[in-house]
């Protein structure tokens, strides 16, 4: 061999050079944040407490929907009851107000007997329209029964009224206490109406609304006849005595009439003390003082009504002045008057005052020397 073939290279056998994998690049170990927890799948028991929660939201919603519910029916129910007391309470008191106009009547100076026998029936014409307005008002539920009680309430105000127009077309032929007692058991059906609306149905209507929780909601009253003498067969003699010469068409006031003062009291605090004409008496001034006058009729004839006068002064100056009525006395027979809430001033204190009574004269009186007396007077406030 040659040295010339010992010096050729065999490049193309040499294998290349295999290049090497990039290498990763690692962390430096040093200081890191917390780490986060790797992410599990709930456990039983974290899956039943969301379904719990959600649950209770739930429920919560419902009863929640149920409560707003329940606030919006209380509400309406609420308003369905106020509308109808409402409706009830307009005719109450349009019917209660007859009754004050039928109290005036037969008070009134002057009175004929045709004129009342026309206001009688026209009243009864109104109480009947109140009636008839009445059955046009639906009541809720529970107070359809208590409703027919207004009903029987004005059904006899109507009677009443009509029988009393029928009673006075009958009276020219009878005697004055006849008369009297025939329009005093006409009079009952309207004392009767009361008791059936106080205790009928405002009474009874008055107890559902407690137990149905409805607040806020005032059954009204309806009293026809606000003083029960007004309708006694006494005061109808003297209404009877005061029509009959109308009826007549004498309209005379011969014959003795006349009423008489007979005493004045101070009753209060349990005591009553009849005051002197002519000795001072100490009175003493409580919550409960009332000045009370005993007036007679004097006459042969029932009187009324009458006015009666208080007057309270010290020295010569007036400080309390009232007027009361009584509204009949009969032949011999007694009535009394009473005065309270009595307003005195300071000065009424610590000096004499004077108590004074005057009874307003009757028709036909020619005496009234006894109509009157003043009596004088300690107030004290301690006993």
């Amino acid at each position: 061999m040659s040295t010339y073939d010992d010096d050729v290279d065999f490049d193309f056998f040499e294998e290349p050079e295999t290049a090497e994998a990039p290498q990763r690049t690692r962390r430096r170990p040093g200081p890191a944040g917390p780490r986060r927890p790797p992410t599990r799948p709930p456990t039983g028991a974290v899956a039943l407490a969301r379904l719990v929660g959600l649950v209770a939201i739930g429920i919560a919603v419902i009863v929640g929907f149920v409560f707003w519910i329940g606030a919006c029916q209380g509400q309406s129910r609420h308003d369905e009851y106020a509308a109808y007391v409402s409706n009830v309470r307009a005719i109450a008191q349009s019917s209660a107000r007859v009754g004050q106009e039928f109290a005036t009547k037969l008070g009134s100076p002057g009175l004929k007997l045709a004129d009342l026998e026309t206001s009688l029936e026209q009243w009864s014409q109104q109480e009947q329209q109140a009636y008839d307005q009445a059955q046009q008002i639906r009541p809720p539920g529970p107070l359809q029964f208590d409703h027919q009680q207004v009903l029987d309430t004005l059904q006899l105000r109507a009677l009443g009224l009509a029988g009393l127009a029928a009673a006075l077309a009958q009276t020219s032929t009878k005697d004055s206490a006849t008369a009297a007692s025939d329009l005093a058991a006409q009079a009952q059906l309207l004392t009767s109406s009361d008791i059936v609306w106080a205790e009928l149905y405002r009474l009874p209507v008055t107890d559902t609304l407690k137990q149905l929780g409805i607040t806020g909601v005032v059954v009204p009253s309806s009293q026809f006849v606000t003083n029960p003498d007004l309708v006694s067969a006494r005061s109808f003699q003297v209404v009877y005595q005061r029509l009959k010469p109308a009826s007549t068409g004498g309209g005379s006031t011969s014959g003795l009439h006349g009423t008489s003062l007979v005493s004045t009291a101070a009753v209060g605090g349990g005591k009553t003390a009849t005051l002197s004409p002519s000795n001072p008496t100490t009175v003493y001034v409580s919550t409960d003082l009332q000045l009370k006058a005993t007036i007679q009729d004097s006459g042969n004839f029932p009187e009324g009504p009458i006015p009666v006068t208080l007057t309270i002064s010290v020295g010569n100056a007036k400080v309390l002045t009232k007027t009361a009525s009584i509204t009949s006395i009969a032949p011999g027979q007694q009535a009394s008057v009473s005065f309270g809430n009595l307003q005195l001033p300071p000065s009424a204190f610590g000096h004499q005052a004077s108590v004074a009574i005057s009874v307003a004269k009757v028709p036909g009186e020619q005496t009234t020397s006894n109509n009157a007396a003043s009596y004088p007077v300690f107030f004290s406030l301690s006993q």
